[in-house]
């Protein structure tokens, strides 16, 4: 996208353009287009603020596609990917079809709120010839029922049958009133025995000075946009997995999670450098 804008998607008539969406912010960080002035402006002052935040955001990405053919590998065919944002490189669909056995019924349902986002995972999937086993659902993610209730998620999975819950980069934009550990029991009292939660949460707790300062900085300044954000260390978010039995290496750093595997999206990364800020880990539900 050129820098005035002049190839930014047409804006859904319900897009409050005013604040910053994490969701487009988010986009920015990975080099796509789906974005607009307020989100590239947001996004400019937080890579002066913490330079490292565009690494971070490609670095998070890979771990997705770690997991997800981590799941594949664990015999896991269904994906359901809360807070999913704008499609851009490295889509739980794109992995699956790449990885999955020919034989299995891959079948993947993407969630977010944001309208660009969901507008542009609906074009994806028609474009890429998809939408008869992947689809997108405009909800919130904290409200379990209405997504898993959703026609869409109710054609697509089947919460008999295990089924990957991604929470990949979406709970520190969740809290204030909203209670993470609540919504995360919903969604595990929702889905099969043998099923896989897996989070990634950005922190300051095991991070140098100089650059947790940075990343509190920039935790705050999200304060004024649609998504504010909250940091927390290791003991609150492992705290989160304590009604699942946590899949090795356990909560680690999102570097240190399964790295066997080769990433050969955005291969020019350092893994040293973005280690200490983020923590993730998948846990999966137990017999009941």
């Amino acid at each position: 996208m050129s820098a005035d804008g002049e190839h930014a998607p047409a804006a859904p008539a319900d897009i409050d353009l005013d604040r910053p969406s994490t969701a487009r912010i988010y986009d920015w960080y990975l080099g796509g287009t789906s974005n607009y002035a307020v989100d590239r402006h947001f996004g400019e002052l937080a890579d002066k603020q913490f330079p490292l935040i565009k690494p971070l955001a490609m670095s998070n990405r890979q771990w997705l596609g770690r997991v997800v053919r981590a799941a594949l590998d664990d015999g896991i065919t269904q994906f359901l990917d809360l807070g999913s944002g704008v499609p851009t490189a490295g889509n739980v669909h794109e992995i699956v079809r790449r990885y999955a056995p020919e034989s299995a019924d891959a079948r993947v349902v993407y969630v977010d709120y944001e309208g660009v986002a969901v507008a542009h995972s609906e074009l994806m999937l028609e474009q890429q010839d998809a939408t008869g086993w992947a689809g997108i659902v405009r909800a919130d993610l904290r409200e379990p029922d209405i997504v898993c209730e959703h026609e869409t998620t109710r054609r697509l999975l089947d919460f008999t049958k295990p089924v990957c819950v991604l929470m990949v980069s979406v709970l520190h934009f969740v809290g204030g009133a909203d209670n993470v550990p609540r919504v995360i029991d919903r969604y595990r009292r929702r889905i099969a025995p043998g099923s896989w939660l897996a989070a990634s949460h950005i922190t300051t707790d095991d991070a140098p000075a100089g650059g947790a300062a940075q990343i509190s900085a920039l935790a705050e300044s999200y304060r004024n946009t649609q998504n504010p954000a909250w940091l927390r260390d290791r003991a609150e978010f492992t705290s989160w997995f304590g009604e699942f039995d946590l899949v090795e290496p356990g909560v680690v750093h999102l570097t240190d999670w399964r790295p066997d595997h080769p990433d050969t999206l955005f291969p020019e990364l350092e893994p040293a450098a973005v280690r200490p800020f983020y923590w993730a880990g998948v846990g999966r539900v137990r017999e009941r």
